[in-house]
């Protein structure tokens, strides 16, 4: 499936944080999500960057961001993200996706710890990715927790 990619004007900029480069990292980047390859994920990581899903409340740095993305693989051992829209500007890539995952272990939003239903479910989100030198200097995730705990039986 062809993701709409939208990459703004003509850009006079060059180099790593170039949208034309940047449309070929994300890509990198969604693949490595994809095959839940944390090395490769963290590879393409600065030293300092920040993953900060601001709809669950939680936040992880530098090499802790390897950890907080580990539970995220051990919670949902199936996730999948499929891309919706891509929009890439210089140094900047803002993405729209849906997840698909098998509710297999305990789970955690925020403050909420989830046991494990067997569901199988979907929901929304987005990403803001800064990019700094050609590696992502954060990951502002803001996805449907509301679609996740109707279907996890959490809210009618």
């Amino acid at each position: 499936m062809a993701v709409p990619t939208d990459t703004g004007s003509a850009s006079a900029t060059a180099g790593p944080d170039s949208p034309a480069a940047l449309a070929t990292a994300i890509a990198r980047y969604n693949d490595a999500w994809n095959a839940h390859d944390l090395d490769a994920i963290m590879a393409m990581h600065a030293p300092d960057m920040v993953f900060h899903n601001h709809t669950a409340g939680e936040q992880a740095q530098g090499e802790a961001v390897r950890g907080h993305i580990g539970a995220i693989f051990e919670a949902w051992p199936d996730i999948a993200f499929t891309g919706r829209r891509l929009y890439v500007r210089d140094g900047l890539v803002v993405q729209e996706w849906t997840a698909t995952a098998t509710h297999a272990r305990q789970a955690r939003r925020g403050d909420l710890v989830i046991e494990p239903t067997g569901r199988t479910i979907t929901w929304d989100g987005m990403d803001v990715i800064p990019f700094v030198d050609g590696l992502v200097k954060r990951k502002d995730v803001y996805s449907d927790s509301v679609s996740v705990l109707r279907q996890l039986g959490l809210l009618s």
